[in-house]
């Protein structure tokens, strides 16, 4: 299977693998010209533009709001609130632009070095001077890519989940915020800050141009992965299987919740729980769920597989729908689990790594067992989509 040529590093002088050893989730990272000479494949105004549609998550933080301070305004935005900000100090974040903007879902192509599932999302900020969402923290890795413009940004070392944050607003501000020595750059467009998670970071706009494309990576919560994997267990078990205390010996007190009955549902419960096909079937479904499901939109009609076939063989390629998410996992033999929007699907294992990758969808793949039947399946589900101009030949 053929694949794509990667594009250069955005790494600097670090390989793939020195960055996940000494950086990746450890320490913050500053890569000056990781991206030399880069065009922002977004303007402020197509920004604004986004911000004001239906369905996009958008946030516009003011500094000083008419409503007091640190004022958030959630999308759809309008014209009119564009048009009675100040020419400062606030910022406009639109969420999920890869889901919108092919050039910037294009970008998450330099990060391979890290698994595709635990991409989030690209979120695009603009601010002129002065804008700022306050020193904050993360719960994610982010790699925040200057655009365009300047921003400055400052670093307060890890910190607790305790740490104390401004009551009375919408935003997670820390209370108290120290810069730490040496963490105080400019960043111009094409440098690049990685940051870990936990990691106190304060960004300020220096220009009236300045965005900022931040690259987000998710990690369920150990509450959100217990719950889930529960919840995905639950379905599948039977009721009969229950707690049982056969051959228990009378109890010395009959209100008593003694050791060896805990023991018993200690036993029932991790028993349960330590189900490794389970669990890989499970995270490969969570680790691939769109952010935003009601984008995926399902074909009016179901596919005929002859007429799919016909058109990648008259040269058609299908393509990934933006937003969403695809991952594999090897089964028995030449068999895989294709995992693709929260769901499982067995096939044949080159024809998972082949939906998975970045390669073109076209007719090399039916050289693939399954892949007709498959390649329908996905359009129907909106997973997969024909580009209009081809339908349009």
């Amino acid at each position: 299977m053929r694949h794509r040529e990667p594009p250069p590093s955005l790494l600097g002088d670090l390989t793939p693998a020195d960055f996940l050893a000494h950086y990746w989730q450890q320490k913050p990272l500053l890569i000056r010209g990781a991206l030399p000479d880069f065009i922002s494949p977004i303007d402020p105004d197509e920004l604004a533009g986004l911000a004001c549609e239906d369905g996009i998550e958008a946030r516009l933080v003011e500094e000083n709001g008419p409503e007091g301070p640190w004022q958030i305004s959630h999308g759809p935005l309008d014209e009119a609130t564009f048009a009675r900000l100040p020419e400062q100090d606030w910022t406009l974040l639109v969420q999920a632009v890869d889901h919108y903007v092919p050039e910037v879902a294009a970008l998450l192509e330099h990060f391979t070095f890290l698994p595709r599932w635990r991409a989030d999302d690209i979120m695009v900020s603009y601010a002129p001077p002065g804008g700022s969402v306050g020193p904050h923290v993360d719960q994610y890795d982010v790699f925040l890519l200057q655009a365009s413009g300047q921003r400055r940004w400052q670093l307060g070392g890890k910190i607790g989940d305790e740490a104390p944050i401004i009551a009375g607003i919408d935003l997670r501000i820390l209370e108290q915020f120290e810069i730490e020595a040496g963490a105080d750059w400019v960043l111009e467009p094409g440098d690049m800050l990685y940051l870990p998670p936990a990691w106190a970071h304060h960004g300020v706009s220096q220009s009236d141009d300045c965005m900022t494309i931040s690259v987000g990576f998710r990690a369920p919560s150990a509450d959100e992965a217990i719950t889930s994997f529960a919840d995905y267990l639950g379905e599948q078990l039977p009721a009969s299987l229950r707690y049982s205390d056969a051959g228990m010996a009378p109890p010395a007190d009959p209100g008593e919740v003694d050791d060896a009955s805990v023991e018993r549902m200690r036993a029932l419960i991790l028993d349960t729980l330590d189900n490794p096909t389970q669990l890989a079937q499970w995270f490969g479904r969570v680790m691939t769920q769109p952010k935003y499901a009601d984008q995926l939109i399902p074909a009016d009609t179901p596919t005929d597989t002859e007429s799919l076939v016909a058109e990648l063989q008259n040269g058609a390629q299908l393509m990934r729908s933006l937003g969403s998410r695809f991952a594999w996992r090897a089964q028995d033999g030449s068999e895989a689990a294709l995992f693709v929007d929260g769901d499982g699907i067995a096939c044949a294992l080159p024809l998972a790594k082949a939906l998975a990758s970045d390669i073109p969808l076209d007719a090399t793949l039916l050289k693939l067992p399954g892949a007709p039947e498959l390649l329908a399946n996905l359009v129907d589900r909106g997973s997969l989509f024909w580009p209009m101009e081809e339908l349009e030949e």
